[in-house]
C-alpha cells in the first residue's frame, strides 16, 4: 500500500523526510524550528530558484532522487558563479495531496547527496511543506564569502579571457532526446522508453536530469582573480549577452576553441550550436586577466574567446559575426506539450 502525504499528514511526513537529511556545519540550529541559526565566516550570498512541473521538469522522466539533486545542484552552482562556497539550503515544497510520501522521501534523499558530493559541508537547513495543484519547489541557498568579494557579471574587462568549466551544451541535448523519444505526438512526457534512452545515452540524459556542476570551481576562479563570472542555465549565448551587457564589453567566442575544448564531452560529440543554444548546464563562464590566462587558468576552466572594448553596444560575437541570443526563456519558450 502507498502512503500519501494527505494521509500521513505534515508532520509525519517532516519526520520522515528530516530522516533523510544529513546537518550543515554552519548551522547552529538546523530543521524543526521557525527559523535555522547559521554562524558563517564571512558575508553571505544568496539566491532563490522555482522548479514547477510542467515548465521545469516532467514527473515521467524526474524521478524523485534525481529532481532533488537537480534542485540542490542548479541553485548551488548559483552560488558559485559569485566565488562563494555553500553552506546551505532551504526547500519549499507543496505537492497534491495524493503524491507518495516516498517521493518526498527521494526528493531529500537527492538533495543531500548533491549536497554531499558537489558541496561537501552544505546541507539542507529548514524549509516548508503544503499543498498545490502539481509539484512546486523553491530553493533558496546561501554561501560565504570568506573574506573575498563577490564576483559579479559586471567585472569583465578589454583584455581579458573569456573561459568556461563544466558540461556546455550536453543537457540541452538530453532534453531534446526525451522529447524526440520519451513524449507522444503532442509532447505529453511518458517513461515507456526511459530505460533504454537512459542505457543508451547515460552521459546525454545524466546532464539534463540530474546535472553535475563544478560547484568548487567557484571559489577557485574568485582566488584566482577571476573578473566576472555567472552560471550559464539557459544557454551559453544568453549568458554570455548578459554578461557583455552588465560589464559593458563585448565577448569574441572562438569556434575553434569551444570545439577543441568541448566537441568532445564524457565521450560525446557536442556541435558548436547545441553548445551555444543548449540550455541548463550550470557550468560557470568568467573572465580573467590575460596575466592569469599566461600563468595558467584554474584548472577545469578552458578559454573560448576573449574580452574588447564595446564600439557601439555590448554584445557577443562568434569569430567576428553577431551572436543572437538564444536559449531558455520561460515567458517565450514553449516546449511541445508544455
Amino acid at each position: 500500500m502507498t502512503l500519501t502525504v494527505g494521509e500521513l499528514g505534515e508532520s509525519g511526513v517532516l519526520a520522515r523526510v528530516l530522516a533523510r537529511l544529513a546537518p550543515a556545519p554552519a548551522a547552529l540550529l538546523g530543521p524543526g524550528d521557525d527559523c535555522a541559526v547559521l554562524r558563517p565566516s564571512g558575508e553571505l550570498v544568496v539566491t532563490t530558484d522555482t522548479m514547477i512541473e510542467g515548465p521545469d521538469f516532467r514527473a515521467a522522466w524526474h524521478g524523485g532522487f534525481d529532481l532533488g539533486w537537480k534542485l540542490a545542484a542548479t541553485n548551488l552552482s548559483d552560488v558559485a558563479a559569485m566565488g562563494a562556497r555553500p553552506i546551505g539550503l532551504t526547500l519549499a515544497l507543496a505537492v497534491p495531496r495524493d503524491t507518495p510520501v516516498a517521493l518526498l522521501e527521494e526528493i531529500a534523499s537527492g538533495m543531500n547527496a548533491a549536497c554531499c558530493e558537489l558541496a561537501p559541508g552544505c546541507g539542507v537547513i529548514g524549509g516548508d511543506l503544503g499543498t498545490a495543484p502539481v509539484l512546486t519547489a523553491a530553493v533558496t541557498a546561501l554561501g560565504e564569502l570568506a573574506g573575498r568579494p563577490a564576483v559579479t557579471r559586471a567585472g569583465a574587462r578589454a583584455g581579458d579571457v573569456v573561459a568556461y568549466a563544466g558540461d556546455l551544451g550536453l543537457a540541452g541535448m538530453g532534453l531534446s532526446l526525451l522529447f524526440a523519444e520519451a513524449a507522444d505526438a503532442d509532447g505529453t512526457a511518458h517513461a515507456r522508453t526511459l530505460p533504454a534512452l537512459r542505457a543508451a545515452h547515460p552521459e546525454i540524459l545524466a546532464a539534463q536530469l540530474a546535472p553535475a556542476p563544478p560547484i568548487e570551481l567557484g571559489a577557485v576562479a574568485a582566488a584566482a582573480g577571476a573578473t566576472a563570472m555567472m552560471d550559464v542555465s539557459d544557454s551559453l549565448s544568453i549568458d554570455a549577452d548578459r554578461l557583455a551587457r552588465a560589464s559593458g564589453v563585448r565577448l569574441e567566442l572562438d569556434r575553434a576553441w569551444l570545439e577543441r575544448g568541448f566537441g568532445l564531452q564524457r565521450g560525446v560529440e557536442v556541435p558548436v550550436p547545441a553548445m551555444l543554444t543548449g540550455g541548463e548546464d550550470h557550468g560557470l563562464l568568467a573572465t580573467f586577466p590575460a596575466a592569469v590566462q599566461a600563468a595558467g587558468l584554474p584548472g577545469g576552466f578552458v578559454a573560448i574567446g576573449r574580452v574588447v572594448a564595446a564600439t557601439e553596444r555590448s554584445e557577443v560575437t562568434l569569430d567576428g559575426a553577431p551572436l543572437q541570443p538564444t536559449g531558455w526563456d520561460p515567458y517565450v519558450v514553449r516546449w511541445p506539450g508544455a
